[in-house]
């Protein structure tokens, strides 16, 4: 049972690390095109829509995973 509980963390502690290096990784990449462009960086809301449903997709392709035996 303590084997199962420990697991369990670690996936979710590497879950949560991976995903905020990706997501500084994409702040970075944000950042530097906005620079490179020497524009203000600005998300509009379709690029908000489109950013959340690339996320959803990958979150649902990672549940089928878990799934599969």
């Amino acid at each position: 049972m303590e084997e199962q509980k420990s697991s369990k963390i670690q996936t979710i502690l590497i879950g949560a690390a991976i995903g905020a290096a990706l997501g500084a990784v994409a702040g970075i990449l944000l950042y530097q095109r906005a620079e490179q462009d020497q524009t203000k960086l600005q998300i509009s809301g379709s690029d908000g829509v489109k950013i959340g449903l690339g996320v959803l997709t990958v979150l649902r392709s990672i549940a089928d995973i878990g799934q599969r035996k």
